[in-house]
């Protein structure tokens, strides 16, 4: 039954695709959700589920060139990783500001920030001139 099995690896692939897909479109609207990493969560899964529908990801015209930057590159621009760090930033300070009569909630949001900021800055970061 080893077909089988795969099979249901390759289902289970495509629905966490799916969910960080959605995610990440949820994020563009949220500005306390994140949709970069969403969005490459979603195509390494779609990449490991369905030929497909990691295809069809890397043709659509708004995160098919985020996709394919990434893969090619293994970088990020630093003018993307400016924005999203201080849109990340003043949504994230905004939100536990809001939230201060709950200091727990405001501590995981700002711990969470903290999390995301440190993985973001360690990622290579690509000059304007596309060369790492």
């Amino acid at each position: 039954m080893p077909g089988r099995r795969q099979q249901v690896l390759r289902a289970l692939w495509v629905v966490l695709g799916g969910v960080c897909l959605l995610l990440g479109v949820i994020g563009i609207f949220l500005p306390v959700l994140p949709t970069t990493p969403f969005v490459l969560l979603a195509a390494a899964c779609f990449a490991r589920g369905s030929q497909r529908f990691h295809e069809w990801l890397l043709g659509h015209p708004r995160f098919g060139p985020l996709v394919s930057d990434w893969q090619r590159h293994r970088s990020i621009p630093f003018k993307a990783k400016c924005l999203a760090l201080s849109m990340m930033w003043v949504s994230m300070g905004t939100t536990a500001w809001l939230l201060r009569g709950r200091p727990l909630v405001s501590a995981a949001l700002l711990a969470c920030a903290v999390g995301v900021s440190v993985w973001m800055v360690r990622l290579p970061t690509r000059p304007a001139s596309g060369k790492l």
